[in-house]
């Protein structure tokens, strides 16, 4: 099965956020070996990364489907019902695990990476919409 470039990016934020996500949780527990990494990326993220790259088209399908987007009268495309979701949620999850160190400024009671996070997934959507999309602007 071929898959377009765009969704390729998707399923790719998709497994890079459940792989983050996952070694975060798993790297509280107290086993050992969940805690091993090869130049500073965790084993556990690799291994999980790529078993979630198998399951991310599952995940974004379902997500369609979760949002009822086969039933609405206009078809918007993917990117703006959740592509912003996915680069936000895949940059606050990479910074979980691979700098933790970046969670500890403060501006104004939050985090400063939640707010370059948001800005960036702005400007990542824009990007991102302006390379898939440029024909259905025009």
């Amino acid at each position: 099965m071929k898959l377009r470039i765009s969704t390729w990016l998707q399923n790719l934020g998709i497994a890079c956020s459940i792989a983050s996500l996952l070694t975060l949780f798993f790297r509280l527990s107290d086993f050992e070996w969940m805690t091993k990494s090869v130049y500073h990326i965790p084993v556990f993220f690799v291994s999980i990364f790529l078993v979630s790259i198998i399951i991310a088209n599952d995940v974004r399908n379902l997500f369609k489907k979760l949002f009822w987007y086969e039933k609405r009268k206009v078809k918007r495309p993917i990117w703006q019902i959740g592509i912003g979701f996915i680069f936000f949620l895949a940059q606050i999850s990479a910074v979980m695990v691979f700098s933790k160190e970046l969670t500890q400024p403060q501006l104004g009671g939050m985090p400063l990476f939640l707010v370059f996070a948001f800005m960036n997934a702005f400007i990542l959507t824009v990007i991102y919409e302006e390379i898939f999309y440029r024909t259905a602007n025009q």
